[in-house]
């Protein structure tokens, strides 16, 4: 009797192996959410390297197992995986990946997708860590893109100069120019300040888009000759409001010190040369100090950044307060700055008219630039 059941047993397992590796064919069509059939859309069986393309009218055919799954996918399109369950025609309609297509780059007349963008134009899109730790934009923009070039001074004001594919001038100014907000901002730069980006506080910057060839000429004239730098500032939003708060605190050290003679090294040097007693040797008399300490220190800076962002009604709105203390290596370098800013964006009429209004970030700055020189400036 056992004799039997096993028999029964192995002759059941045998007839269920074809069943299990049973295929069928599998056609249809994929189109776009627009009915429009899609060219050469890939047509894979899950778990297999087994597949297929859509042809001119966006038909396919493939052999699939009964119980497997076909998954397509399309350059812009999110990738979707669909069971066969025994279907022998399977109809696909693919949906935009908004994430890939809807990615936005600001330029001169307003924004447009990446993939629609033409001429050499960069996007740096900085981050919560990055925007910390900067205390003027431009920092910012340091080895972000290929083709742009920052040198700094490396003092607290933040000045230093900005190059976007080298200078084309002897004479005249090799600045890009500056855009905030759709405003272009003065390339003369402001008394007091490093330049016209120390204005701004980093945590308040959304996007920078560098244009970088000659077509932004087209969109602001001979001022966009040296390229063009377009900085979109954070915005309100519909919602609850957000309440966001940083602070930072740096240490503020000289690198590398230069190795040399001190006093006493150097007068038995010029000993040796000119002799003990010479009118060299005297004119160096007896003191023995180090410039380097009485011009370099180590020092603490700090600043603190408190935003709040959503709306009030239909009114979506964005408030924010930086203060930022840098305090330079240089005993008679120094930055104190406090900025404001606050905005509005509505929109209007089921989202087709956008409104926004915006009070220019208020600036209080001081540099220190010497013991008994304090420079005040403000803009409004």
């Amino acid at each position: 009797m056992s004799r039997k059941v096993w028999l029964a047993a192995i002759l059941t397992l045998c007839f269920s192996f074809p069943a299990l590796a049973q295929k069928i064919t599998v056609s249809g069509t994929v189109i776009d959410p627009e009915g429009e059939p899609l060219i050469g859309a890939s047509v894979l069986v899950r778990g297999e390297t087994l597949g297929t393309a859509t042809n001119i009218d966006g038909e396919y055919t493939i052999s699939v197992p009964s119980d497997g799954a076909l998954v397509f996918s399309y350059v812009g399109y999110a990738t979707q995986e669909i069971p066969v369950n025994g279907q022998s025609v399977i109809n696909v309609t693919m949906n935009v990946n908004s994430e890939v297509l809807g990615e936005v780059v600001a330029i001169g007349y307003g924004t447009v997708k990446k993939s629609d963008a033409t001429g050499s134009v960069a996007v740096v899109k900085p981050d919560e860590i990055e925007a910390g730790l900067a205390t003027s934009v431009q920092d910012m923009l340091v080895g972000q893109t290929p083709g742009v070039v920052v040198t700094t001074s490396g003092g607290p004001e933040g000045s230093g100069t900005i190059r976007i594919r080298g200078g084309s001038s002897l004479n005249a100014s090799n600045d890009p120019l500056i855009v905030v907000d759709g405003v272009p901002l003065s390339n003369d730069g402001v008394q007091g300040m490093g330049n016209s980006l120390s204005m701004i506080a980093p945590d308040n910057i959304e996007s920078m888009t560098i244009l970088k060839d000659a077509s932004a000429t087209a969109i602001y004239g001979s001022r966009a000759s040296n390229g063009v730098i377009i900085i979109t500032t954070k915005k309100g939003i519909k919602g609850t409001p957000e309440v966001s708060f940083s602070a930072n605190m740096y240490v503020n050290k000289a690198q590398k010190r230069w190795n040399v003679l001190d006093a006493n090294s150097f007068r038995a040097m010029m000993t040796n040369v000119y002799g003990a007693g010479s009118n060299e040797v005297n004119a160096l008399g007896n003191a023995n100090t180090d410039w380097q300490d009485e011009v370099l220190r180590t020092t603490v800076s700090s600043d603190y950044n408190l935003s709040v962002r959503g709306s009030a009604g239909m009114l979506p709105y964005r408030v924010s307060v930086t203060y930022t203390n840098s305090n330079g290596i240089l005993k008679t370098s120094k930055m104190d700055r406090l900025t404001f800013g606050f905005n509005l964006n509505p929109k209007f009429f089921n989202d087709h008219l956008s409104v926004s209004t915006r009070v220019r970030d208020k600036n209080f700055m001081i540099f220190n630039q010497a013991k008994d020189n304090i420079e005040y400036w403000a803009a409004f």
